[in-house]
């Protein structure tokens, strides 16, 4: 089976934080701003990450699981560590030992 191919233009565009925020550049803001008003270049400086709808988008173009702005941190499942997951089989095996 061939592999997922994340989308390269996506990717070059955005950058993931460490918390799986996905953060991208605001629009409108590089430059030509001496006409632009004074509020609407601080509204330009404002939040620079995606909203929830953009990241459940996104995480389709990038085949991995992304948080929105306003998403909880628990909305991100982790892959348990090998430690974490010996920890939990063991004690299931366990629990299992204990109904027979």
């Amino acid at each position: 089976m061939p592999k997922n191919k994340v989308h390269k233009g996506l990717l070059k565009r955005t950058r993931i934080s460490k918390t799986g925020k996905l953060r991208h550049r605001t629009a409108f803001h590089s430059h030509l701003s001496s006409h632009k008003s004074g509020k609407r270049l601080r509204q330009l400086r404002a939040d620079r990450y995606a909203p929830n709808s953009e990241a459940k988008r996104h995480e389709k173009m990038l085949f991995r699981r992304l948080r929105g702005r306003d998403a909880p941190r628990t909305a991100i499942r982790r892959s348990p560590s090998p430690a974490e997951r010996a920890a939990a089989k063991q004690a299931a095996s366990e629990a299992a030992n204990a109904e027979s």
